[in-house]
Parts: structure tokens; C-alpha cells; sequence
């Protein structure tokens, strides 16, 4: 069973599963949900937990071996174990099997990783354990989601906030919520059970959003100019190389080609989504390029995409994310396409 991180404390506060599963590539979700389970765990009585780190030198039989032994200072088992890939390979998978089908009496495992994919989450090992509990999926939230977590965490330090300091508080730490809540609990000190004002909020934040390349072309496929602007004002303050940027505007580009040619060609036929590895969360986004971008503006986009990325590799470029600022903004079909480069 999925439980969403706004839910977890909620559902382990109801019952202690076998198993818990938190994978995601936002921090402070994950930091959220194991301190919970931990807290949880010692309230039920696990008094001791051991940590595991499957790194490349971890032999899998220290977690059978775990798993077995009783514990000299607790009747109860904890057992923490890290899959820094998520991805445990054949012997993993087969010692997490085992350990899922034994009885697990007094026993709570839990096992954490970075982000798990549909093709982690489909595995056996992945259904077995989940089977024996529940999984969390911890991603970086936006717009109304993250709104909404910014006033669960004012609420848990006896704070609220007007609609306009939320969004405001949100908009300087988005890409990092780790730095939101660091914001959220100095408000807390400096405003003591408050009711915030923008200004309050203006006085006292510092904008500490954080965004990589991936955030920037979500957005880009939604066709949000501001936004877009504003993260790459951020990836340049923050010295990603502009490169790495044109690469990726080069991938896209040749994604919702091959989606638009898949349209004209196949029209009667769904969009190859599993072929072009575009799961469901994101299918929305380019569902939204396709319909704001034709087949004449991706042609054009192509030809300058090609000139710049000459140009970059070459040097020739004095202002490079200017440059790309005006790559963007070909993507969410500014009229741009008679303007040189």
C-alpha cells in the first residue's frame, strides 16, 4: 500500500507495520518519514536498531544474519537497511525475498533509497516487502502541493500566514525544502505563535531556492516563462555549466519530436509513453508542449538549438544564458523565432 508523505505520520500513528519502504529524491520528506518511523519504533518498544548501508561491499547474509539473531539489550528487531541505487541486484533481491516470507515476529524493517522508479517498483522484491506493509514516495513538491506543505509546517510551529506570505515563503525555497523548513522554524523564534504578514515573512527569509536542469524542463514543458526565467537565473548563480543545459534542451527537443511524429503517423494510436520511458506523472507536461508547439516551431527550435550548441562548443558565445534564456523561451512558443540567436 502507497502512503503519501502528508499521510505517513498519520498511518504509522494508527498501526506499526513489518515493513516500510521510503524512496524519493527530495530530503526533507525522507528525513521527516524515517524520524517519524524511528520515534514511532521506540515509542512500540524497538530500543535498539541496527543500520545497514547495501553499498558495493555489503555482503547480503548480514541482513539474513540480522534478521535472525536476538537481540541482546531488546526483545524487538529494528532494522535499518540503505539501498543507496535503490536497486539491490539478484543476491539483494533474493535476501530481501527471504527476509520479506519469514515470519518477522517482533521484527520492523525498514529500507530507504533514493528515487525508485516504475521499473524498481515492479519488481519482486519491491511487491514482496510493500505486501508486508506500506511504501512512501518522497518527490519535491510544487505550486499548490508545496503551498500546502508550507502551512502544515507553520501549523506545527503554532504559526499561520496570509495566502500571499505562503506563496511568498514557498517561491524563495522552492527546489528546497530543507531550507524552507530551517525558514519556518527561525519564523517561529522570531514570530512566536503569529499570524504572518508578507512583510513579516519579507523581513526575515532569504531566498534559498534550489532548482537543477530536470526542474527547468518541467517547466518548460508546461510553458511557464516566469518560472523558467527564474531558474536559470538560479542555475547560473549557482555555476551549472551551460552545456549541461543545451543537452538537455537537445534530449526534450528530440522527444516531442518523436511524439509529434508519432501523431501524424499513428494518429488513432496512444502516445508511446513506456517506449520513450515518459512515465505518468509527467505525460501531462508534454501532452502540453504538444498542444502549444507545432510541428513548423520544433523544426525551427531544432535549427537553433544546433546553432548554439556550435557556438557553445566552439566558445563563440560572450553571454551564454542569455542565449539559452532565448532557447527557453522557444519551448513555451514565445514569438522569438525571427530573432537571431
Amino acid at each position: 500500500m502507497q502512503v503519501y508523505p502528508n499521510k505517513f505520520a498519520e498511518q504509522i500513528g494508527r498501526q506499526l507495520p513489518k515493513v516500510v519502504l521510503i524512496f524519493g529524491d527530495e530530503p526533507q520528506q525522507k528525513l521527516e518519514c524515517i524520524d517519524t518511523l524511528r520515534l514511532a519504533a521506540k515509542q512500540q518498544g524497538f530500543d535498539e536498531r541496527q543500520s545497514l548501508v547495501a553499498d558495493s561491499e555489503f555482503e547480503w547474509h548480514t541482513l539474513l544474519e540480522a534478521a535472525q539473531s536476538l537481540s541482546l539489550f531488546s526483545a524487538q528487531q529494528f532494522i535499518e537497511l540503505e539501498l543507496p541505487t535503490a536497486k539491490p541486484g539478484a543476491a539483494g533481491s533474493k535476501a530481501l525475498i527471504e527476509v520479506a516470507q519469514s515470519d518477522m515476529t517482533d521484527m520492523l524493517l525498514m529500507v530507504h533509497g533514493p528515487k525508485a522508479g516504475k521499473d524498481v517498483q515492479s519488481t519482486k522484491w519491491f511487491k514482496t516487502l510493500a505486501s508486508r506493509g506500506h511504501f512512501t514516495l518522497c518527490y519535491p513538491l510544487e505550486g499548490n502541493r508545496l503551498h500546502q506543505w508550507v502551512q502544515q509546517c507553520l501549523r506545527q510551529h503554532n504559526l499561520s500566514a496570509d495566502p500571499e506570505a505562503v506563496a511568498l515563503l514557498a517561491d524563495s525555497c522552492e527546489g528546497n525544502m530543507l531550507a524552507a523548513r530551517q525558514e519556518i522554524e527561525k519564523l517561529a523564534l522570531l514570530f512566536n505563535e503569529t499570524h504572518l504578514s508578507r512583510e513579516n515573512i519579507e523581513s526575515a527569509i532569504v531566498d534559498q531556492s534550489r532548482f537543477t536542469v530536470f526542474h527547468l524542463v518541467d517547466v518548460l514543458l508546461q510553458g511557464d516563462s516566469q518560472r523558467a526565467v527564474k531558474m536559470l537565473y538560479r542555475l547560473e548563480s549557482e555555476g551549472v555549466e551551460p552545456n549541461i543545459i543545451i543537452w538537455a534542451l537537445v534530449r526534450e527537443w528530440q522527444t516531442l519530436w518523436a511524439l509529434t511524429e508519432h501523431q501524424r503517423m499513428n494518429p488513432a494510436q496512444p502516445l508511446p509513453w513506456q517506449k520513450l520511458r515518459i512515465w505518468g506523472n509527467r505525460q501531462a507536461f508534454y501532452q502540453s508542449a504538444l498542444q502549444r508547439l507545432t510541428a513548423h516551431d520544433l523544426v525551427q527550435i531544432q535549427a537553433k538549438l544546433t546553432e548554439a550548441d556550435r557556438r557553445f562548443k566552439q566558445s563563440q558565445v560572450s553571454k551564454p544564458y542569455v542565449t539559452l534564456c532565448h532557447l527557453c523561451l522557444l519551448f513555451v512558443a514565445a514569438p522569438l523565432h525571427d530573432m537571431a540567436i
